[in-house]
């Protein structure tokens, strides 16, 4: 009977380890594998050209590689809230979003058509300007704002999670949390991308050629905003 007793912790012993590394290693490899799929779906949602990349561009040319940039990471923090959404599961907040959608698109659209009128009317800067704290959160805070009042969005994060089989992460913060930091980081690295690539031609623009680039990407955007409108109808 002592044997006995005595051999069950042995047994125990050597046992319970081997099933923690190897749930250990398991749990790793899933996490690995979500976060590299944030970064896919980050890099995939921010990539496609709308009025978030139009300003992108724009600001890289008129006032240099920093003003774009953290005007993407603006609409990539806004990424990153809907994915938080779609990959914690936080349903009541996603519908009450797309409850509102109406309201989120008015409020959009107006904006948009704003920013395009500003922008279509604004004079090329000789020189890339310096990088000032008051400028920079005002490119940050409007790519965030207009991509946190596009509720479809979330839509888009809810689909694409729901086709790659990501729904097993609610509940699972750890799993979500890496998931949702590596689509903050994938849209990121889009920016960072578009940005730096843009910033290269800036020096063969003429004034006359960032006017020309003023007026497009004005219009484009007011185009954007009319377009938002539109769809209410």
């Amino acid at each position: 009977m002592t044997a006995i007793i005595v051999g069950l912790p042995l047994t125990i012993g050597f046992i319970v380890p081997n099933n923690v590394h190897k749930n250990s290693g398991l749990s790793s490899e899933v996490n690995l594998n979500l976060f590299i799929k944030g970064l896919v779906i980050g890099f995939s949602i921010a990539a496609p050209v709308g009025p978030i990349g139009i300003l992108c561009v724009r600001r890289t040319l008129a006032d240099g590689r920093i003003a774009g940039f953290i005007s993407g990471l603006g609409a990539a923090t806004a990424d990153a809230f809907y994915g938080c959404i779609a990959g914690f599961g936080l349903t009541f907040i996603s519908n009450f979003l797309i409850r509102q959608q109406f309201g989120f698109r008015l409020i959009g659209g107006g904006f948009l058509c704003y920013l395009g009128w500003k922008t279509f009317f604004a004079k090329p800067a000789e020189n890339e300007a310096p990088a000032k704290g008051n400028g920079l959160l005002s490119n940050y805070a409007s790519t965030f704002f207009l991509t946190i009042t596009n509720p479809m969005t979330i839509i888009a994060f809810a689909a694409v999670f729901a086709g790659l089989g990501l729904g097993e992460t609610r509940g699972n913060y750890v799993s979500a949390g890496l998931l949702v930091w590596g689509v903050f980081l994938g849209s990121t690295l889009w920016w960072l991308a578009l940005s730096a690539g843009v910033a290269i031609f800036r020096s063969r623009f003429t004034d006359k050629g960032l006017q020309w680039v003023n007026r497009i990407a004005g219009a484009i955007i007011t185009t954007f905003g009319l377009a938002a409108f539109w769809s209410l109808l």
